[in-house]
C-alpha cells in the first residue's frame, strides 16, 4: 500500500493537472455517486489535500471528494479524455480542457460537503499528516506522552493511523534503525531526549522521501552510489529490505523481523532491544 509519501506525490500530480481549471465532466464508476456528477461538473477544484492515506479534492462550490487507494487504487494523469491500457475499473475520472485526472481502481470514495469533511470517520480519527498539514515537533511529542500510546510499543504503533498520519511499512523500518529504536521499545522506556530524536527523524523521513520520491538514504551516501552506477534499489532505504545485509553504521547484518503482522528490518547491534 502507498505510504504518505506517495499518496502526496500523487495529489501534487492531480493538483498540477486540473487546479483552478474549470471541469468539462465529472464521472462517477460507483453508482451511489452518480448523482453527484451534474453537481461537480463545471465547478474548479480548488485545493487538493492529503490526509494520510486518504485524498481530499475540494472545489470551489463547496463539494469535496474523499479517495483512498486501499491496496489497488491508482492516480493516472492523462491529456484530456485519453484513458491509460489497463484492466482496472475506472472509479473517479476529472476532465478539464487539456488534462483528465482519473482515479483507477479505489472502492473507498465519498463525496461531502466540504465543512463535513473534518466529520468523515477516517478524518475524524486519523492523526497529524506532516506533509499536508503545519505539524512540529512538540506536536508529535504531544502524541507520543498521549495516555492512548504512551504505552504501546513502537513496531506497532508507527503503522496506526490514529497515531501518525501516513506512515507505513518501509517508513516506520527508517524511523526506528536512524534513532537506534528497537520496536520492541515505547515511548515510555525512552528519554525526553530520545522522544524528540524520534519526533524530529518521522518528520525528515516523511519529508526526505516525498521530496526523493520514495528514497530515505542520507543524500551524501545516494550521490555516492548513484555516481558509481549502483541501481536505485541499492541506495534507497537504511534498512528497508536489506536483510542480511552490512548495517551502515556498525557492519552487522540486518536481521527481518514480523512486528504487527509485517517485516520490519533492524540492526541487532544499532537497535538493542534491552
Amino acid at each position: 500500500m502507498p505510504e504518505g509519501p506517495e499518496i502526496r506525490l500523487a495529489a501534487d500530480e492531480v493538483e498540477h493537472a486540473v487546479l483552478n481549471k474549470p471541469l468539462l465532466e465529472v464521472f462517477f464508476g460507483l453508482p451511489p455517486l452518480k448523482d453527484y456528477e451534474d453537481i461537480l461538473t463545471r465547478a474548479t477544484v480548488n485545493r487538493v489535500q492529503t490526509k494520510g492515506k486518504a485524498l481530499l479534492t475540494h472545489f470551489d462550490n463547496g463539494y469535496s471528494v474523499y479517495s483512498h487507494n486501499q491496496l489497488y487504487g491508482k492516480w493516472y494523469i492523462k491529456p484530456s479524455y485519453s484513458y491509460p491500457k489497463t484492466n482496472r475499473q475506472l472509479r473517479l475520472a476529472l476532465h478539464t480542457g487539456d488534462r483528465s485526472a482519473l482515479l483507477y481502481s479505489a472502492s473507498d470514495i465519498a463525496v461531502l460537503r466540504t465543512d463535513e469533511v473534518p466529520d468523515h470517520p477516517f478524518i475524524k480519527k486519523t492523526g497529524p499528516d506532516i506533509l499536508s498539514e503545519p505539524v512540529t515537533v512538540n506536536d508529535l511529542l504531544r502524541q507520543m506522552t498521549d495516555k492512548r500510546f504512551f504505552n504501546r510499543q513502537l513496531g506497532g504503533l508507527l503503522l496506526d493511523q490514529t497515531f501518525i498520519a501516513g506512515i507505513g511499512n518501509y517508513l516506520r523500518t527508517e524511523i526506528l534503525f536512524i534513532t537506534g529504536i528497537h520496536p520492541k521499545k515505547r515511548p515510555a522506556d525512552l528519554s525526553d531526549t530520545a522522544l524528540i530524536r524520534l519526533a524530529e527523524a518521522v518528520i525528515l523521513m516523511m519529508t526526505r522521501s516525498y521530496e526523493t520520491k520514495g528514497l530515505t538514504l542520507d543524500p551524501e551516501r545516494v550521490q555516492t552510489k548513484k555516481a558509481a552506477g549502483e541501481p536505485r534499489s541499492h541506495y534507497r532505504h537504511f534498512a528497508f529490505n536489506r536483510h542480511m545485509e552490512p548495517c551502515y553504521q556498525c557492519r552487522t547484518a540486518i536481521e527481518k523481523i514480523t512486528v504487527a503482522s509485517r517485516r520490519l528490518y533492524v540492526c541487532p547491534v544499532c537497535q538493542p532491544s534491552g
